[in-house]
């Protein structure tokens, strides 16, 4: 019986040190495969990127390529802060649900509800209709007009104003088309209910709560310690074009971490701050009026990977580019942060996000 148990034993060390040299051995692989692709984007001297792999809520690769600051010559490190664009849009969805939660609107609410002369053309201009970018109204970034204000602080009654009266491209849920206004909208709806500013509900409700101590409200007057700073390409870099910040509003003017996304992501497979069977509504696809399914929820696009469910949405902002992708039957998270608009993560984030997958 004892020559049995030192042989069990013996077996289980050698099984759990072929496991755990298994698991560091694909580490390694998935490292190497990452830098190659990566290394290759990004020169040394340019304009860089920070990315991470997470698998089962924890780092398994986590680095940072290129330079944070051609002028002064500072190079990219993982803690760096970066204007997120469009991928703001997952925070203000999120707020909205927290609303909903808590009784104070619901997303099959007409906007009219909240902001009475809004012009509506069809029976009803819901909530939902703006989460899911089935609203038919005029998306402000493709209005001519757009660089009259662009300079200038706008609230968020005016940013509405500026594109309400516009005619409309459809009917409300008649088609699927991607729209920065209807995520403005639901950030004014949202300080309406709440009587908070939109900086301050996703800052305290959020951010605070998770402890995403490097996210926040985006300011290029205030100090923002580790910031990257946004380039252009033009035949040669230049600084990011200046833009007043109120503009893109609740549909683009977050600044974070990958660290940071990292626990915002980690924190949506929890109840921390909704109950499950409510944040599963931002990850159901939408239905237009004619019954075809959409491959969006609310703030996320919803597709796959030869048949494996993929959560994924991409950010641009003068300056800056973004991309996280969510495999949720593997829990691996990828997220890469540009500080060029010259340099896209919306591809190599999903090739690297295909690695993890073949690697885990």
């Amino acid at each position: 019986m004892h020559t049995f148990r030192k042989f069990c034993l013996a077996f289980l060390t050698i099984w759990t040190c072929s496991l755990l040299l298994n698991e560091s051995l694909q580490a390694q692989s998935l490292e190497t495969k990452i830098d190659s692709l990566l290394k290759e984007m990004f020169e040394s001297e340019g304009p860089g990127a920070v990315f991470m792999v997470a698998k089962d809520g924890n780092p398994v690769y986590r680095k940072a390529f290129g330079m944070s600051n051609l002028e002064l010559d500072v190079a990219m490190v993982p803690e760096n802060v970066f204007q997120i664009g469009s991928m703001t849009k997952q925070f203000t969805a999120v707020g909205i649900l927290i609303l909903e939660e808590e009784g104070k609107l619901s997303i099959e609410d007409d906007v009219r509800k909240y902001i009475p002369d809004f012009p509506v053309q069809g029976e009803k201009l819901t909530i939902q209709h703006l989460l899911n970018h089935t609203s038919g109204i005029k998306d402000f970034t493709k209005m001519r007009s757009i660089m009259s204000i662009a300079r200038t602080d706008q609230s968020p009654k005016e940013m509405v104003d500026f594109f309400k009266d516009e005619p409309v491209d459809f009917l409300p849920g008649e088609k699927f088309e991607y729209n920065n206004s209807g995520y403005v909208v639901l950030g004014y709806v949202m300080e309406l209910v709440s009587g908070m500013s939109y900086e301050d509900f996703i800052e305290q409700r959020i951010f605070q709560i998770l402890g995403m101590r490097n996210s926040r409200y985006a300011s290029d007057r205030e100090l923002v310690k580790m910031r990257a700073y946004g380039y252009h390409d033009r035949n040669g870099y230049t600084n990011k074009m200046w833009v007043s910040l109120t503009i893109p509003y609740a549909s683009g003017s977050l600044m974070s971490t990958v660290d940071d996304l990292l626990i915002w992501q980690n924190a949506l497979n929890t109840d921390v701050l909704l109950k499950q069977e409510t944040l599963q509504k931002a990850f159901a696809p939408g239905t237009l009026s004619n019954g075809e399914i959409l491959t969006y929820g609310y703030g996320w696009h919803l597709k796959d990977f030869e048949g494996v469910p993929v959560r994924e949405h991409g950010g641009s902002v003068f300056g800056f580019k973004s991309m996280g992708v969510y495999l949720p039957d593997q829990d691996i998270y990828v997220v890469g942060l540009s500080n060029c608009d010259c340099n896209s993560p919306t591809v190599i984030t999903r090739e690297i996000a295909k690695l993890a997958l073949d690697e885990f």
